[in-house]
């Protein structure tokens, strides 16, 4: 058995060490905590003076969110030294968007634009966001979500995307932000509602919210959510998406200083995963290699993007479950505390047929009779994998004033434990999948092929113990935040073979991340910042995987991914509160990216170094209270500083990260009570990235899609709502694989009608 242990800068000697820290972080905010819950006992005798009590109404709207969810931005979003967009519920139904990928619509620049590498097809939420893979940084109410899984929105009372700096936050993270889900939780009102959804591909989706008090004086109610759904591809053959799901919760004491949530999600996914079309006929596309047998492959046409070239074999079968329990408790002096412990699981059985279109797989190209054309089903892709978390959380917050200075500090530690388990399937020895007729594939010509799991298996498990403390300091006009986190990080990785030949490597490190900001308040309901942060990712952390090879960015001898993250902005709101405009300047630097020698191929250097800057603009809120608006804007240039360009076209930019990109959606509610509205949606063109695929196309072009909305109350009870998307029928690339052997196509025209009940 190999053995490679690497243990950076790890103390003999940690929880001693450890426990010192966070006493030194937490000791003020525990001791203003006792000074204030002591303070009314001291006041007893004291004459009481009656303070005015002010009562005003909520200023928010359906778009318009005051303040992000988690317990570290203690100001609201206009006084938030960062870029933070705030994805309500609301708007989320207005356009009909079921998942994730779907609803990161209504921020620019943030999109599942990647497909996978070669034949292999990413699943789940593969989301992009200012040049970097944000997979790995989507997180439940704070606690990191693990496993692959298209995440629907029928739990979900708002999204919050963080841009920039996410370390201190999150603890190691990708370069450039993070995803927050919000789930929703129970409330003292009763509130049934639920919604029946058809529209084009045999759409088919039913949800249900309620929310029953039990017990009114003791603050008791019961909530759950729930959802079916049943529904093809509006613009794919034989891709399906089905899955069902149940969120039940109950809360304790929501009246009182001490509230007890218990949270249950369970959702069951039986898909038909997409691979995706030929890019064949592509703007940009060529013959892969310039011999006679591809030649007539230059000029060919394209394929129906309807075409679906897996076989009746392909699935992908996710069974996901998380069990939450959250208690707060409200001092007496106005300090809260905060704990949470969860446990998670993801099970994904995954089978798809992808593809490489290359010259050895093509079969009648020598000919311009396009129907007997082939291509062979080169790449069977399986995944077998099971996912485990287990965390706890806990968050004290204290404000107190020094002088004329005042404070709102937060301070927290967290114990989490992550496993995944990856098991190796093949096809049985001698058998293979069918070759497809490329113009004319049928899902359905597959013979007898069986697989099963080969005894190789890759296990990887992350143990992190982390402190983290912010003080958010008010003087006068000014709102200054600094933060720091430490987080000890340890992975521990086994490669098994089939004859039972481990392979064990483990890593493990202190990682220090932090942040700063100064923020000045022309008036009270704007504000004028800047912000500098970091974040740092170590090898393997964020796909539980290590290497021996020496050019690996996961083999342990690496140091972690360092980012300096670095913005201007300014925020503000108007009309009484009511309307947000923002915008920001941003840099990016990520260092420490590994690079091969280009004399010599096995060996690598982490002196690589790549940046991202732009602006970013955003709207979002009432016009008046008929008008609701959002739209937001990027412009992004990104470079590689040092090391190799990554692109295929031999671009100096990062791969798949439109240079600009543009979101906008309105409505308008006229006097009969009719809802009007629609959206626009612009990304500049995206540059793949380069494994030496020769002739396909070196990026995607950029598009506008137009979508519509019209909504109708009939009575208190029902209203319906009508979606129609991509009102031009453009077509356009949504994802492009690495190679540029596949892609997504845009889903054409299509509508939904929505029946929303509510009692």
């Amino acid at each position: 058995m190999a053995m490679i242990k690497s243990r950076k800068h790890a103390q003999t000697r940690f929880n001693q060490h450890m426990s010192a820290a966070l006493a030194a972080m937490l000791l003020p905010v525990a001791a203003h905590a006792a000074e204030a819950a002591a303070a009314p006992e001291a006041d007893q005798a004291k004459p009481q003076t009656l303070k005015e009590v002010q009562v005003n109404a909520s200023r928010e709207n359906d778009f318009k969110a005051e303040r992000a969810s988690s317990a570290k931005y203690t100001e609201k979003l206009v006084d938030t030294a960062q870029t933070l967009t705030v994805i309500k519920k609301e708007l989320i139904e207005q356009q009909g968007a079921t998942t994730l990928t779907e609803a990161l619509r209504n921020t620019p620049g943030v999109g599942a634009f990647f497909l996978g590498e070669n034949g292999n097809t990413n699943t789940g939420d593969t989301i992009y966001m200012r040049g970097f893979d944000a997979s790995a940084s989507i997180f439940v109410d704070g606690v990191r979500d693990v496993g692959s899984i298209s995440r629907d929105t029928f739990n979900i009372e708002q999204i919050d995307v963080l841009k920039g700096p996410a370390g201190t936050d999150n603890g190691r993270s990708t370069p450039t932000g993070s995803i927050n889900l919000v789930s929703k939780q129970p409330t003292l009102e009763n509130a049934y509602q639920g919604s029946l959804t058809l529209g084009s591909g045999k759409q088919r989706r039913g949800t249900a919210d309620i929310n029953q008090v039990i017990n009114a004086d003791t603050g008791t109610a019961f909530r759950i959510n729930l959802l079916d759904q049943d529904s093809e591809n509006a613009g794919r053959d034989v891709v399906k998406n089905k899955r069902w799901g149940v969120a039940p919760s109950v809360a304790f004491g929501l009246n009182g200083p001490t509230r007890v949530y218990l949270n249950y999600y369970h959702v069951k996914q039986d898909n038909i995963p997409d691979g995706g079309v030929p890019t064949i006929g592509l703007p940009g596309y060529t013959a892969p290699a310039t011999t006679a047998a591809v030649a007539n492959m230059t000029t060919a046409p394209m394929v129906d993007p309807e075409n679906f070239y897996g076989t009746r074999l392909d699935h992908d079968n996710v069974t996901a479950d998380m069990a939450t329990v959250k208690v707060e408790h409200d001092f007496a002096g106005g300090a809260k505390l905060a704990n949470t412990s969860r446990y998670g699981r993801n099970k994904q059985d995954y089978m798809l047929t992808a593809f490489m279109m290359t010259a050895a797989n093509m079969g009648g190209t020598t000919t311009t009779n396009y129907d007997s054309w082939t291509m062979r089903r080169s790449n069977p892709t399986f995944k077998d994998q099971q996912n485990e978390i287990l965390t706890n959380q806990t968050t004290l917050t204290a404000s107190f004033d020094t002088g004329a200075v005042k404070h709102t500090v937060v301070g927290g530690i967290e114990f989490t434990n992550e496993k995944q388990t990856n098991y190796t399937l093949a096809l049985a020895t001698g058998q293979a999948l069918p070759v497809a007729n490329f113009y004319h594939p049928n899902v359905n010509d597959v013979a007898n092929v069986s697989y099963a799991r080969t005894g190789a298996r890759n296990q990887g498990e992350i143990s992190t113990q982390s402190a983290y403390v912010f003080d958010t300091i008010k003087y006068g006009d000014w709102i200054f935040n600094a933060g720091a986190r430490m987080d000890h990080f340890n992975l521990d990785f086994s490669a098994i073979t089939a004859t039972n030949t481990v392979t064990a490597m483990s890593v493990g490190d202190n990682l220090w991340t932090g942040k700063l900001s100064a923020l000045y308040k022309p008036t009270a309901d704007s504000s004028v910042y800047a912000l500098v942060g970091s974040s740092k990712l170590p090898p393997g952390a964020g796909n539980f995987t290590l290497s021996t090879s020496a050019t690996s960015a996961a083999n342990p001898k690496f140091e972690p991914q360092e980012t300096k993250n670095y913005e201007l902005g300014t925020k503000w709101d108007l009309l009484d509160q009511k309307l947000s405009l923002t915008g920001a300047v941003f840099r990016t630097v990520v260092k420490n990216e590994v690079e091969v020698d280009p004399t010599n191929t096995a060996v690598a250097y982490q002196n690589g170094k790549k940046r991202v800057q732009g602006i970013e603009l955003g709207v979002v809120g009432a016009i008046t209270r008929e008008w609701l608006v959002t739209a937001g804007y990027t412009r992004q240039s990104t470079s590689v500083e040092v090391g190799r360009t990554i692109t295929a076209s031999g671009e100096n930019q990062l791969t798949y990260t439109p240079k600009q990109a543009f979101t906008a959606w309105t409505t308008y509610t006229l006097p009969f009570g009719l809802q009007v509205g629609g959206g626009a949606r612009f990304s500049d063109k995206l540059a793949r990235g380069t494994d030496g695929a020769i002739g396909t196309p070196k990026y995607a072009d950029s598009y506008w899609v137009f979508d519509a909305m019209a909504a109708y109350t009939i009575n208190k009870h029902v209203d319906l709502r009508l979606n129609v998307y991509n009102l031009g029928d453009k077509e356009y690339v949504q994802a492009i694989n690495k190679s540029g052997y596949r892609y997504t196509p845009g889903t054409p025209r299509s509508a939904s009608l929505t029946a929303n009940f509510k009692f």
